[in-house]
């Protein structure tokens, strides 16, 4: 019996390492340029550090602001959405483990003890009947020959690497929102003073107006006129603060608690700068983005899947085995001549069953998808970092002409004052020229929190912000 058990542990461990029946896995191309977009809206694009995806820049060294790094660590900690992430790659982990363990036999032991009245065939009377048994073995264990199990193990590992992934995608996601956020508020704020700023000096202008009407010196439109800017900045105070309210909201939403006024920016103007990054000029870093690898992952459990589809046409053999001891007494339990033991390999020959080739099918199908989603997911990726790298090379020209044009408009606008208060001018040229002096800076800010914000996308785009890849220690 010991050299039958010895042969089965040494058969198992043949089995456990031999080869499955799952598809060689090849990477499908990329379906994208091998090099990144060239044109009049790239010019210098490639310019800045290279970063290779989650690898080179960490999110503490991109975001050098202190209150932008603290209220990313509170978010990294408390955010939901990022949570739930974080459980389902715990569930993974359990589920593979579970799977995997289908390879190894289960050991059980069991314990009867019964005693019964009957009556023997051929004999008088009624006897007692004591039976006492205890044994320990392995029920319906499947040898994997055929590869049936280690395909769908290999199939669960996958499917855990790409939940992994989706994690470290959500957290690059969770990171750019909580920046673009911050990034936001401080605009808003900034818009804000701007409103209040230009509400002083349009009320300033309206007593200024006023009083000269009262005196004969202005026409009463002057004055309605001057009425009009000073309720549109009003307008606009009231408009900001209830943009300000919400940002503060959405914050303390992607925070996961409210976030302390200390961690909040006062206005864009003191925000520290980004650093420029680059993708460096061959796309093939897209193939380690979080998302690319998830799909990529679970393009290869689909892969997988093909192999126990496969085995589903083949034997399945299980055994089940057992020793142990048993007596007609309790006190003989132990004793000598109680040994027992029983051997049942059993196997299962599928004859005919039309689910089979339906269930290869649709592996196979379900395969084809997988490679849709990939190609599909590096397209995407393709075409975002494109976006970023077309923002970028053209919102620096843009920032440029927008100051020249708040200058003109504040040189404009000073010299229409003075005109005005000369007497030689009408009020309608001072208006028009505040006018455009408040839409000229509004738009600067305006174009000031796309670069930043485009800066944000393009790092999240080439995957930076996201933690180190998937581990199945833990858990």
């Amino acid at each position: 019996m010991r050299n039958k058990l010895l042969a089965i542990l040494a058969l198992a461990a043949i089995l456990l390492s031999s080869c499955t029946m799952i598809p060689k896995y090849t990477r499908p191309d990329a379906p994208v340029p091998a090099e990144w977009p060239s044109g009049p809206a790239y010019k210098g694009t490639l310019s800045g550090r290279v970063v290779a995806p989650g690898v080179d820049l960490q999110w503490r060294q991109f975001f050098s602001d202190s209150r932008l790094q603290n209220l990313i660590e509170t978010a990294l900690q408390n955010n939901r959405d990022l949570r739930v992430a974080a459980l389902n790659v715990d569930r993974a982990r359990a589920l593979y483990r579970i799977q995997r363990a289908e390879l190894l036999p289960r050991l059980e032991t069991g314990l009867i003890a019964s005693k019964q009245r009957v009556r023997i065939s051929g004999g008088e009377g009624l006897v007692t009947l004591e039976e006492y048994g205890i044994d320990v073995g392995v029920s319906a264990w499947e040898i994997d020959f055929f590869g049936r199990l280690r395909s769908l193990n290999k199939r669960a590992l996958e499917e855990f690497f790409a939940t992994a992934q989706a994690r470290r995608s959500a957290q690059i996601l969770l990171i750019s929102e909580v920046a673009n956020a911050y990034l936001t508020l401080a605009a808003d704020q900034e818009n804000l003073k701007l409103a209040q700023s230009t509400l002083e000096t349009q009320q300033a202008a309206y007593h200024l107006i006023k009083r000269r009407f009262e005196v004969g010196l202005a026409p009463e439109l002057d004055v309605r006129q001057a009425q009009t800017r000073v309720d549109a900045a009003r307008l606009d105070i009231a408009r900001y603060t209830e943009l300000v309210a919400q940002d503060k909201n959405a914050l303390n939403l992607l925070a996961g608690t409210p976030v302390p006024a200390g961690l909040l920016p006062e206005e864009l103007s003191a925000v520290k700068p980004l650093p420029e990054v680059s993708p460096g000029t061959s796309s093939e870093v897209l193939l380690y983005r979080p998302d690319i690898l998830q799909a990529e992952n679970l393009l290869k459990a689909a892969n997988a899947n093909i192999g126990a589809a496969r085995a589903a046409f083949f034997p399945r053999i299980s055994l089940t085995t057992a020793i142990g001891t048993a007596s007609g007494d309790l006190s003989g339990l132990f004793q000598s001549g109680s040994f027992i033991w029983n051997y049942a390999p059993q196997a299962v020959l599928p004859i005919f069953d039309a689910r089979t080739w339906s269930g290869l099918r649709a592996t196979k199908v379900e395969r084809e998808i997988a490679v849709a989603q990939y190609e599909n997911a590096i397209q995407v990726a393709f075409r975002e970092v494109a976006d970023a790298l077309a923002s970028k090379g053209t919102l620096g020209d843009q920032i440029e002409a927008q100051q020249s044009l708040v200058e003109a408009n504040a040189r404009t606008y000073k010299r229409s004052t003075a005109r005005y208060e000369k007497g030689i001018d009408i009020y309608l040229t001072v208006l028009d020229a505040q006018r455009s002096l408040y839409a000229a800076q509004q738009g600067l800010i305006a174009i000031r929190l796309a670069k930043l914000i485009n800066q944000v996308r393009l790092y999240a785009v080439l995957g930076g912000g996201s933690e180190a890849g998937p581990q199945l220690v833990g858990g």
